[in-house]
């Protein structure tokens, strides 16, 4: 008997995941090949001691489906969204657990399918020039107002901001692309003339974000600012320096 099988397909192109369990994964991507013309990349988690079972993979399934809903990080394209097979509490426990390691390897790979945004700054965003912490960022430009948070996973641009409909006549293509996904998505609308976000975003760099509202390539690092004015770059340099004091004192 072929041992069930976890898969997961997602382009990077728009976002779009698929998440479902087959007992032949070859057969089954045949078929998705053919039918489906989004698929970039196929990701497939086994069991390598062949114990999992039609409950164990039903489960994870229905799991993962909804997790990713809740993510929100990519569109789904499931037809339906699985059913709880309703494991008893030994086999549960160990179903979420193969499926947090899944999650966490998938994330390693670039497709955080099942884990939410995290919006927990890096060090560099997180002191102000007073000392104090903050974890806000902005972006202004005429005709762009724009609040952000930086990740370790890039800069979440919060729903509410927007940006410049049209593109400059010299905005390369990989910008049009990058702010026509965010539409493609549904997290982004035109709405009086204006690029809207309608829900938060994650754009890979602040130079994307700032590109994307602008439509134009933008130096985010001295464009993106804290509560205090400061920008990435001097938020950078002073914690630069805040190392490089503190490692000459241990020295003294």
């Amino acid at each position: 008997m072929t041992t069930p099988k976890a898969r997961l397909a997602k382009t990077a192109a728009t976002d779009v995941c698929y998440i479902g369990q087959s007992g032949n994964v070859g057969v089954r991507l045949k078929q998705h090949t053919v039918s489906k013309d989004y698929w970039e990349h196929a990701l497939v988690a086994v069991s390598l001691t062949n114990t999992w079972t039609d409950t164990h993979v039903g489960y994870m399934e229905w799991q993962a489906i909804d997790k990713a809903h809740r993510a929100d990080q990519f569109r789904l394209t499931n037809g339906n969204g699985a059913s709880n097979r309703h494991p008893p509490a030994p086999l549960e426990a160990d179903c979420n657990e193969y499926l947090d390691t899944i999650s966490v390897l998938l994330t390693t790979l670039g497709f955080p399918a099942m884990e939410p945004f995290q919006k927990g700054d890096p060090e560099v965003a997180s002191e102000s020039s007073n000392g104090d912490k903050t974890h806000h960022l902005s972006f202004s430009r005429p005709g762009c107002e724009g609040n952000g948070t930086l990740t370790a996973e890039g800069l979440i641009v919060e729903a509410g901001s927007y940006g410049r409909r049209i593109e400059s006549a010299s905005c390369p293509t990989w910008i049009v692309n990058l702010r026509r996904k965010p539409v493609e998505s549904g997290a982004a609308d035109f709405r009086n003339e204006r690029l809207v976000l309608v829900k938060d975003h994650l754009f890979s760099s602040p130079s994307a974000a700032a590109a994307a509202l602008v439509g134009r390539t933008i130096n985010g690092r001295t464009s993106w600012k804290n509560a205090t004015g400061k920008t990435l770059d001097q938020l950078e340099k002073m914690r630069l320096d805040s190392v490089q004091a503190d490692a000459s004192e241990e020295l003294m």
